[in-house]
């Protein structure tokens, strides 16, 4: 998922976004315990998301406190 894509969603559209890809990384990181996962490299992939909308919603946060003063 880019961030060009996610710069378009609403704040709460990001924190259920950020969410489902947490409980995907959780699945992700079960699964390469238990030696079923084959693609290792969608975990780092999925922190990679996560990490953007973190990014995005602080920014977000920011600007709502800055429009509000």
């Amino acid at each position: 998922m880019k961030a060009k894509e996610l710069r378009e969603k609403t704040l709460s559209e990001l924190q259920k976004l950020l969410s489902e890809q947490r409980n995907k990384l959780l699945k992700l990181k079960m699964e390469k315990e238990l030696g079923k996962l084959k693609q290792t490299h969608l975990i780092k992939q999925t922190r990679k998301i996560i990490a953007r909308i973190l990014t995005l919603m602080k920014e977000k946060w920011q600007e709502k406190e800055s429009l509000a003063k």
